[in-house]
């Protein structure tokens, strides 16, 4: 009876190898979507490899892929950080969503099945009753649940990979528009308009809907960082507002 060799083959060490890594980059990308990571805040390589129980190898592999998918900046003698966009970028990001959003819906237009409507008014009306219990950080997930559902419905791979990457780099971005619930039932009449006019199946009106909520989206983001700006703040040491 011939021994088993206990060294592992090459290929299959390589193919764990890049499994773990992904895990591990999954697992992190999720911690700085979800900002238990936030932006700007430095990522501890030995801290993070002894959190997760591996070594060192795969969150450097994981760094690197973050680094790619543009979630993270590496410095040289610095260390890896978490990017923070800025105001001016992340409106690029939607003057290139608005873009991909109008294919969408003149795509979805064109061959929308009921099954496909039925479930777009379901997240609508999910979005809806997140309104009438003022939770903002429910509706702002089913948002982007929606309009990931949307691309996705296109069957488009690659247009639906690039708008994903897209958007991760947006939700870097730390100034929500939905922090402020009056803004809400805005943002849920708009998908309202945005269901009606896909099922229309009239692709001008579906694509001018999504693009003009993308675009809306847009606007409501730089008013929102302008004031924020503009705000008074408190000085604790003299209590006196300063602006």
């Amino acid at each position: 009876m011939r021994c088993m060799s206990a060294t592992m083959h090459p290929t299959i060490a390589l193919l764990q190898s890049r499994s773990l890594s992904m895990v591990v980059q999954q697992e992190i990308e999720r911690g700085i979507l979800s900002g238990e990571y936030p932006p700007g805040s430095k990522l501890i390589e030995a801290a993070l490899a002894e959190k997760m129980g591996v070594s060192r190898g795969p969150i450097r592999e994981a760094f690197r892929m973050l680094d790619e998918a543009g979630l993270v900046r590496t410095e040289k003698n610095r260390g890896v950080f978490v990017r923070d966009i800025p105001l001016d970028e992340a409106l690029e990001i939607f003057d290139l969503r608005a873009a991909m959003d109008e294919l969408v819906g003149r795509q979805l237009a064109t061959h929308l099945t009921a099954v496909q409507r039925d479930d777009m008014q379901a997240m609508v009306s999910a979005m809806e009753q997140a309104v009438a219990a003022q939770d903002a950080q429910h509706y702002h997930l089913l948002n982007l649940q929606f309009h990931d559902r949307l691309v996705e419905m296109t069957g488009n791979r690659k247009l639906t990979a690039i708008y994903r990457k897209l958007i991760k780099e947006l939700s870097l971005f730390r100034r929500l528009n939905l922090a402020d619930g009056w803004l809400m039932p805005a943002s849920a009449s708009e998908h309202q308009q945005i269901v009606q006019a896909i099922a229309s199946g009239n692709p001008q009106l579906a694509g001018q809907a999504m693009f003009d909520h993308a675009m809306e989206s847009k606007a409501r983001t730089a008013a929102n960082d302008l004031r924020r700006h503009a705000a008074p703040s408190i000085n604790p040491g003299t209590k006196k507002v300063t602006r």
